[in-house]
Protein backbone atom coordinates (compact mmCIF):
# COMPACT_ATOMS: atom_id res chain seq x y z
CA UNK A 1 0.00 0.00 0.00
CA UNK A 2 1.44 3.34 -1.02
CA UNK A 3 1.12 6.66 0.72
CA UNK A 4 -1.17 7.93 -2.05
CA UNK A 5 -4.01 5.76 -0.76
CA UNK A 6 -3.63 6.86 2.88
CA UNK A 7 -5.89 9.74 4.00
CA UNK A 8 -4.13 12.91 4.93
CA UNK A 9 -5.40 12.68 8.51
CA UNK A 10 -3.79 9.25 8.82
CA UNK A 11 -0.51 10.63 7.50
CA UNK A 12 -0.69 13.31 10.15
CA UNK A 13 -1.14 10.66 12.83
CA UNK A 14 1.78 8.50 11.61
CA UNK A 15 5.23 9.75 12.67
CA UNK A 16 7.12 10.88 9.61
CA UNK A 17 3.96 10.66 7.54
CA UNK A 18 4.55 14.14 6.16
CA UNK A 19 3.58 17.69 7.07
CA UNK A 20 0.01 18.68 7.88
CA UNK A 21 -1.77 19.99 4.84
CA UNK A 22 -5.17 20.95 6.30
CA UNK A 23 -7.03 18.59 3.89
CA UNK A 24 -9.19 15.67 5.00
CA UNK A 25 -10.30 13.85 1.85
CA UNK A 26 -8.57 10.69 0.61
CA UNK A 27 -6.49 10.57 -2.52
CA UNK A 28 -8.60 10.59 -5.65
CA UNK A 29 -11.52 12.36 -3.91
CA UNK A 30 -12.43 16.02 -3.81
CA UNK A 31 -10.22 17.94 -1.39
CA UNK A 32 -11.85 20.38 0.99
CA UNK A 33 -10.10 23.19 2.81
CA UNK A 34 -10.38 23.33 6.57
CA UNK A 35 -8.80 26.72 6.96
CA UNK A 36 -11.16 29.63 7.71
CA UNK A 37 -10.60 33.32 7.57
CA UNK A 38 -9.72 34.92 10.90
CA UNK A 39 -12.90 36.08 12.62
CA UNK A 40 -15.25 34.27 10.19
CA UNK A 41 -18.49 33.32 11.93
CA UNK A 42 -17.48 35.17 15.08
CA UNK A 43 -19.90 37.60 16.69
CA UNK A 44 -18.37 40.98 17.43
CA UNK A 45 -19.71 42.78 20.48
CA UNK A 46 -19.59 46.53 20.88
CA UNK A 47 -17.54 47.91 23.72
CA UNK A 48 -18.50 50.61 26.22
CA UNK A 49 -16.98 53.36 24.07
CA UNK A 50 -19.26 52.43 21.17
CA UNK A 51 -22.34 52.53 23.42
CA UNK A 52 -21.31 55.92 24.81
CA UNK A 53 -20.82 57.36 21.32
CA UNK A 54 -24.13 55.93 20.11
CA UNK A 55 -25.90 57.32 23.16
CA UNK A 56 -24.45 60.78 22.57
CA UNK A 57 -25.42 60.66 18.89
CA UNK A 58 -28.98 59.67 19.82
CA UNK A 59 -29.13 62.43 22.45
CA UNK A 60 -28.00 65.13 20.02
CA UNK A 61 -30.42 63.83 17.37
CA UNK A 62 -33.45 63.79 19.67
CA UNK A 63 -32.75 67.06 21.47
CA UNK A 64 -34.27 69.36 18.75
CA UNK A 65 -37.49 67.35 18.85
CA UNK A 66 -37.52 67.46 22.65
CA UNK A 67 -36.91 71.20 22.68
CA UNK A 68 -39.74 71.70 20.18
CA UNK A 69 -42.10 69.83 22.52
CA UNK A 70 -40.89 71.84 25.54
CA UNK A 71 -41.34 75.16 23.73
CA UNK A 72 -44.78 74.10 22.47
CA UNK A 73 -45.92 73.28 26.00
CA UNK A 74 -45.15 76.71 27.51
CA UNK A 75 -46.35 80.26 26.88
CA UNK A 76 -44.55 82.87 24.82
CA UNK A 77 -43.26 84.74 27.87
CA UNK A 78 -41.62 81.67 29.39
CA UNK A 79 -40.05 80.38 26.19
CA UNK A 80 -38.26 83.68 25.54
CA UNK A 81 -36.73 83.93 29.01
CA UNK A 82 -33.08 83.39 29.82
CA UNK A 83 -32.31 80.65 30.67
CA UNK A 84 -35.04 78.94 28.62
CA UNK A 85 -37.13 76.13 30.13
CA UNK A 86 -35.89 72.57 29.79
CA UNK A 87 -38.95 70.78 31.20
CA UNK A 88 -42.38 70.52 29.50
CA UNK A 89 -45.07 72.96 30.60
CA UNK A 90 -48.84 72.59 31.05
CA UNK A 91 -50.02 74.30 27.83
CA UNK A 92 -49.17 71.67 25.20
CA UNK A 93 -52.71 70.64 24.27
CA UNK A 94 -53.96 74.23 24.26
CA UNK A 95 -51.16 75.38 21.96
CA UNK A 96 -51.63 72.41 19.64
CA UNK A 97 -55.33 73.09 19.30
CA UNK A 98 -54.81 76.80 18.66
CA UNK A 99 -52.09 76.13 16.08
CA UNK A 100 -54.35 73.61 14.36
CA UNK A 101 -57.14 76.16 14.01
CA UNK A 102 -55.06 79.26 13.20
CA UNK A 103 -53.05 77.57 10.44
CA UNK A 104 -55.88 75.37 9.10
CA UNK A 105 -53.58 72.38 9.41
CA UNK A 106 -56.32 69.85 8.68
CA UNK A 107 -56.56 70.79 5.00
CA UNK A 108 -52.83 71.46 4.82
CA UNK A 109 -51.97 67.96 6.07
CA UNK A 110 -54.34 66.40 3.58
CA UNK A 111 -52.74 68.39 0.76
CA UNK A 112 -49.24 67.47 1.94
CA UNK A 113 -50.22 63.81 2.15
CA UNK A 114 -51.51 63.87 -1.44
CA UNK A 115 -48.51 65.79 -2.76
CA UNK A 116 -45.84 63.80 -0.92
CA UNK A 117 -47.49 60.44 -1.60
CA UNK A 118 -47.92 60.99 -5.34
CA UNK A 119 -44.41 62.42 -5.74
CA UNK A 120 -42.81 59.58 -3.76
CA UNK A 121 -44.66 56.82 -5.64
CA UNK A 122 -43.97 58.32 -9.07
CA UNK A 123 -40.33 58.96 -8.25
CA UNK A 124 -39.83 55.36 -7.10
CA UNK A 125 -41.54 53.95 -10.21
CA UNK A 126 -39.84 56.14 -12.83
CA UNK A 127 -36.44 56.11 -11.12
CA UNK A 128 -36.48 52.31 -10.93
CA UNK A 129 -37.45 52.02 -14.60
CA UNK A 130 -34.75 54.47 -15.67
CA UNK A 131 -32.19 52.95 -13.30
CA UNK A 132 -32.81 49.49 -14.75
CA UNK A 133 -32.45 50.81 -18.29
CA UNK A 134 -29.19 52.63 -17.55
CA UNK A 135 -27.77 49.72 -15.54
CA UNK A 136 -28.61 46.64 -17.61
CA UNK A 137 -30.00 47.56 -21.03
CA UNK A 138 -27.77 48.33 -23.98
CA UNK A 139 -28.91 51.08 -26.36
CA UNK A 140 -27.36 53.90 -28.34
CA UNK A 141 -26.66 57.07 -26.43
CA UNK A 142 -27.01 55.44 -23.02
CA UNK A 143 -23.92 57.07 -21.55
CA UNK A 144 -24.77 60.46 -23.01
CA UNK A 145 -28.29 60.35 -21.58
CA UNK A 146 -26.94 59.28 -18.20
CA UNK A 147 -24.50 62.20 -18.18
CA UNK A 148 -27.34 64.57 -19.05
CA UNK A 149 -29.40 63.23 -16.16
CA UNK A 150 -26.48 63.64 -13.77
CA UNK A 151 -25.79 67.10 -15.20
CA UNK A 152 -29.27 68.30 -14.21
CA UNK A 153 -28.23 67.77 -10.58
CA UNK A 154 -25.70 70.56 -10.98
CA UNK A 155 -28.30 73.16 -12.02
CA UNK A 156 -29.81 75.14 -9.11
CA UNK A 157 -33.60 74.75 -9.08
CA UNK A 158 -34.01 78.50 -8.52
CA UNK A 159 -32.95 79.13 -12.13
CA UNK A 160 -36.09 77.46 -13.47
CA UNK A 161 -38.63 79.05 -11.15
CA UNK A 162 -39.79 81.83 -13.48
CA UNK A 163 -40.32 79.72 -16.66
CA UNK A 164 -41.82 76.92 -14.58
CA UNK A 165 -44.27 79.32 -12.93
CA UNK A 166 -45.25 80.68 -16.35
CA UNK A 167 -45.77 77.14 -17.62
CA UNK A 168 -48.01 76.22 -14.69
CA UNK A 169 -50.04 79.40 -15.26
CA UNK A 170 -50.49 78.63 -18.95
CA UNK A 171 -51.73 75.15 -18.04
CA UNK A 172 -54.29 76.64 -15.66
CA UNK A 173 -52.76 75.01 -12.59
CA UNK A 174 -52.07 78.17 -10.63
CA UNK A 175 -52.83 77.76 -6.90
CA UNK A 176 -53.57 74.05 -7.47
CA UNK A 177 -51.82 70.90 -6.26
CA UNK A 178 -50.87 69.62 -9.77
CA UNK A 179 -48.55 72.63 -10.06
CA UNK A 180 -46.56 71.21 -7.13
CA UNK A 181 -46.78 67.54 -8.16
CA UNK A 182 -45.98 67.43 -11.86
CA UNK A 183 -42.62 69.28 -11.88
CA UNK A 184 -41.24 66.76 -9.35
CA UNK A 185 -42.63 63.44 -10.58
CA UNK A 186 -39.08 62.10 -10.96
CA UNK A 187 -35.68 63.23 -9.73
CA UNK A 188 -32.20 62.82 -11.15
CA UNK A 189 -30.95 61.80 -7.72
CA UNK A 190 -33.44 58.93 -7.64
CA UNK A 191 -32.47 57.73 -11.11
CA UNK A 192 -28.76 57.78 -10.26
CA UNK A 193 -29.41 56.06 -6.91
CA UNK A 194 -31.40 53.20 -8.47
CA UNK A 195 -28.93 52.85 -11.32
CA UNK A 196 -26.04 52.40 -8.89
CA UNK A 197 -27.98 49.93 -6.77
CA UNK A 198 -29.16 47.77 -9.69
CA UNK A 199 -25.69 47.74 -11.24
CA UNK A 200 -24.41 45.84 -8.20
CA UNK A 201 -27.47 43.95 -6.91
CA UNK A 202 -28.94 42.70 -10.21
CA UNK A 203 -26.82 39.96 -11.85
CA UNK A 204 -26.58 40.05 -15.63
CA UNK A 205 -27.28 36.30 -15.67
CA UNK A 206 -30.82 36.83 -14.39
CA UNK A 207 -31.59 39.31 -17.15
CA UNK A 208 -30.12 36.99 -19.78
CA UNK A 209 -32.09 34.06 -18.37
CA UNK A 210 -35.27 36.09 -18.72
CA UNK A 211 -34.37 36.87 -22.32
CA UNK A 212 -33.79 33.19 -23.05
CA UNK A 213 -37.22 32.35 -21.61
CA UNK A 214 -38.78 34.84 -24.02
CA UNK A 215 -39.61 37.60 -21.54
CA UNK A 216 -39.64 41.18 -22.78
CA UNK A 217 -38.14 44.10 -20.88
CA UNK A 218 -41.29 45.01 -18.94
CA UNK A 219 -41.80 41.39 -17.91
CA UNK A 220 -38.21 41.20 -16.72
CA UNK A 221 -38.70 44.45 -14.83
CA UNK A 222 -41.87 43.21 -13.11
CA UNK A 223 -40.74 39.66 -12.27
CA UNK A 224 -36.99 40.06 -11.68
CA UNK A 225 -36.02 43.68 -11.11
CA UNK A 226 -38.76 44.74 -8.67
CA UNK A 227 -38.13 41.97 -6.09
CA UNK A 228 -34.39 42.70 -6.10
CA UNK A 229 -34.83 46.49 -6.02
CA UNK A 230 -37.38 46.48 -3.19
CA UNK A 231 -34.94 47.53 -0.42
CA UNK A 232 -33.61 50.48 -2.42
CA UNK A 233 -37.15 51.43 -3.46
CA UNK A 234 -38.23 51.58 0.18
CA UNK A 235 -35.32 53.85 1.06
CA UNK A 236 -35.96 56.09 -1.95
CA UNK A 237 -39.67 56.30 -1.09
CA UNK A 238 -38.93 57.35 2.49
CA UNK A 239 -36.38 59.99 1.47
CA UNK A 240 -38.58 61.41 -1.29
CA UNK A 241 -41.68 61.50 0.90
CA UNK A 242 -39.88 63.40 3.66
CA UNK A 243 -38.37 65.85 1.16
CA UNK A 244 -41.72 66.49 -0.54
CA UNK A 245 -43.48 66.90 2.82
CA UNK A 246 -40.95 69.47 4.03
CA UNK A 247 -40.59 71.34 0.73
CA UNK A 248 -41.36 75.01 1.18
CA UNK A 249 -39.80 77.00 -1.67
CA UNK A 250 -41.84 75.91 -4.69
CA UNK A 251 -45.20 75.34 -2.90
CA UNK A 252 -44.92 78.80 -1.31
CA UNK A 253 -44.57 80.34 -4.79
CA UNK A 254 -47.27 78.42 -6.62
CA UNK A 255 -49.86 77.98 -3.84
CA UNK A 256 -51.74 80.43 -1.64
CA UNK A 257 -53.20 80.24 1.85
CA UNK A 258 -56.52 78.91 0.58
CA UNK A 259 -54.94 75.64 -0.59
CA UNK A 260 -51.60 75.26 1.23
CA UNK A 261 -49.30 72.43 2.21
CA UNK A 262 -48.05 72.12 5.79
CA UNK A 263 -44.88 74.27 5.44
CA UNK A 264 -46.88 77.00 3.68
CA UNK A 265 -49.65 76.89 6.28
CA UNK A 266 -47.18 77.23 9.13
CA UNK A 267 -46.23 80.71 7.88
CA UNK A 268 -49.63 81.86 9.12
CA UNK A 269 -48.47 81.36 12.69
CA UNK A 270 -45.72 83.98 12.31
CA UNK A 271 -47.74 86.54 10.35
CA UNK A 272 -48.70 88.69 13.34
CA UNK A 273 -46.99 91.77 14.66
CA UNK A 274 -45.70 89.86 17.69
CA UNK A 275 -44.60 86.29 17.00
CA UNK A 276 -45.81 83.68 19.44
CA UNK A 277 -42.84 81.31 19.58
CA UNK A 278 -44.71 78.66 21.55
CA UNK A 279 -47.49 78.64 18.95
CA UNK A 280 -44.97 78.36 16.12
CA UNK A 281 -43.29 75.43 17.88
CA UNK A 282 -46.67 73.77 18.38
CA UNK A 283 -47.36 74.02 14.65
CA UNK A 284 -43.91 72.65 13.83
CA UNK A 285 -44.55 69.74 16.19
CA UNK A 286 -47.87 68.97 14.49
CA UNK A 287 -46.17 69.05 11.09
CA UNK A 288 -43.50 66.63 12.30
CA UNK A 289 -45.80 64.04 13.92
CA UNK A 290 -46.93 62.41 10.61
CA UNK A 291 -43.31 61.84 9.59
CA UNK A 292 -42.52 60.30 12.97
CA UNK A 293 -45.56 58.03 12.67
CA UNK A 294 -44.49 57.00 9.17
CA UNK A 295 -41.02 56.06 10.36
CA UNK A 296 -42.35 54.19 13.42
CA UNK A 297 -44.72 52.12 11.25
CA UNK A 298 -42.39 51.41 8.33
CA UNK A 299 -38.93 51.95 9.84
CA UNK A 300 -38.42 48.30 10.78
CA UNK A 301 -39.41 47.10 7.30
CA UNK A 302 -37.11 49.65 5.65
CA UNK A 303 -34.11 48.77 7.83
CA UNK A 304 -34.83 45.05 7.40
CA UNK A 305 -35.02 45.47 3.65
CA UNK A 306 -31.69 47.29 3.60
CA UNK A 307 -30.03 44.52 5.63
CA UNK A 308 -31.59 41.84 3.41
CA UNK A 309 -30.31 43.60 0.31
CA UNK A 310 -26.86 43.93 1.83
CA UNK A 311 -26.73 40.20 2.66
CA UNK A 312 -27.82 39.30 -0.87
CA UNK A 313 -25.21 41.66 -2.31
Amino acid sequence: MTTDSIPVQAMDAVPGGGPKTGRTTPSGGRRRRLFRRPGAGRQHHAGPVAYILLGLAALFSLFPLYWTMVAASTDNTRVTQTPPPFLPGPHLLDNLGKAWEDAALGKAMLNSLIVAGVIALSTVLFATLAGFAFAKLRFKGRNILLMLVIGTMMVPPQLGVVPLFMMMTELGWGQKLPAVIFPTLVSAVGVFFMRQYLSEALPDELVEAGRVDGAHSLRIFWSIVLPIARPAMAVLFMITFVHAWNDFFWPFIVLDMTNPTVPVALTQLSAGYVRDQSLIMAGALLGTLPLLALFIVFGRQIVGGIMQGAVKG
